[in-house]
């Protein structure tokens, strides 16, 4: 049974409580009141616990949130006990009509039980008695308000949710399946490169099957949200290290791997965005920077873990707003930097860019821990 199933089960076990409770134990009711408690009962079942599907809809569920109005004054009027039958038909203005009427049910709610129960007759006598008939319409209108707020507000939290998902999801496929095949295309290019030569062709093509596999694999752990795959085998800094070991394997890029500080523990979300910022800047430096070494240093401070990428490519003049070079450099619209700080900011870490033409490029993460 979903969430909004319970919900509905609980008003209407509210409502059958707050009819049978006044039915037993009422004094001046009788027979008569009985019948009409019966009446009420089986109608609310047919129309109300049975037309879920025609909620929100004014015709009928208007006309049979009348009847139930109606039935409701002549109880009252039989018996006052059955005054607290207005308990249990409260929410269901804004469960059975749409949109404004909700409030207008509910007006006419409050005032057929406050005038069965011989409030109208007398604010004649006492003036008073209209405060507490106003004040009971309040009531029930700024529920109902209330309860649309939190519908709202719920709807909005689902979206961002649904936002976010996808962000995640985009962000995870151009980090495994996009740099994947870029790699598997690589080795691919250098295979037919190789020309007669049967044992490089051979080579290459194990390494674009190989990593063809991680990424597969990579991609489907991404789906199902766990950790990937190198720090599930080792900590942080030693991850780093394997997967600048394996990407200077494949592109031949002489690549160094240093650590500053006493390595340490980090939360889980903050290793997979650097982790992935490594990926990402090896991948772009693969891409465009046509560099002959690169050096990755992963530095523990006592209020942050920074990690740097410096290549000594080729470099580019200013940085568009989202890290791409002015060129279009980043060959997937600046995406995968974009994604970067997306995923930098969430964690509350920042990631900058520079780079001068002829000067390489460096690539900062920086990201505050305790």
């Amino acid at each position: 049974m979903d969430e909004e199933a319970r919900w509905f089960r609980a008003f209407h076990l509210l409502f059958y409580a707050c009819l049978a409770i006044p039915a037993l134990t009422g004094r001046e009711g009788g027979a008569p009141a009985w019948a009409v408690a019966a009446v009420m009962a089986l109608y609310y079942w047919l129309f109300v616990v049975r037309g879920r599907d025609r909620f929100e809809r004014l015709h009928p569920m208007g006309w049979h949130l009348t009847v139930l109005i109606a039935l409701m004054a002549v109880l009252i009027v039989l018996d006052p006990a059955f005054d607290t039958l207005i308990f249990g038909m409260l929410a269901l203005p804004y469960v059975m009509l749409p949109g404004r009427w909700a409030y207008g049910g509910a007006a006419a709610l409050v005032t057929t039980a406050f005038s069965a129960a011989g409030g109208l007759a007398e604010i004649s006598r006492a003036p008073s008695r209209a405060v507490s008939l106003l004040a009971g319409i309040a009531l029930a209108v700024l529920m109902g308000l209330f309860v649309n707020f939190l519908v709202k507000a719920g709807e909005r939290n689902r979206e961002l949710g649904v936002l976010e998902e996808r962000t995640r999801l985009a962000g995870e496929i151009h980090d495994t399946l996009a740099q994947g095949f870029s790699g598997v295309i690589t080795q691919l290019e250098a295979a037919e490169q190789a020309g007669d030569d049967l044992a490089a062709v051979r080579e290459r093509i194990a390494s674009a099957k190989r990593l063809a596999r991680e990424s597969l694999a990579e991609a489907r752990r991404s789906v199902h949200q766990l950790r990937p795959e190198p720090l599930q085998r080792e900590r942080l800094d030693l991850a780093l290290a394997g997967v600048a070991r394996r990407w200077s394997a494949r592109t031949g890029v002489r690549t160094r791997m240093a650590v500053s500080g006493p390595p340490r523990p980090l939360d889980p979300d903050v290793e997979v965005v650097l982790l992935r910022a490594a990926q990402e800047g090896l991948a772009n430096v693969a891409r465009h920077a046509r560099a002959t070494s690169v050096a990755l240093t992963l530095t523990y401070m006592d209020g942050e873990v920074t990690l740097d990428v410096l290549d000594d490519g080729a470099g580019f003049d200013g940085l568009s707003i989202d890290g791409a070079g002015p060129d279009g450099a980043g060959g997937d619209g600046g995406y995968g930097l974009t994604a970067m700080r997306e995923r930098a900011a969430r964690v509350g870490g920042a990631v900058t860019v520079e780079s001068a033409r002829g000067e390489g490029t460096a690539l900062c993460v920086s990201i505050p821990c305790a």
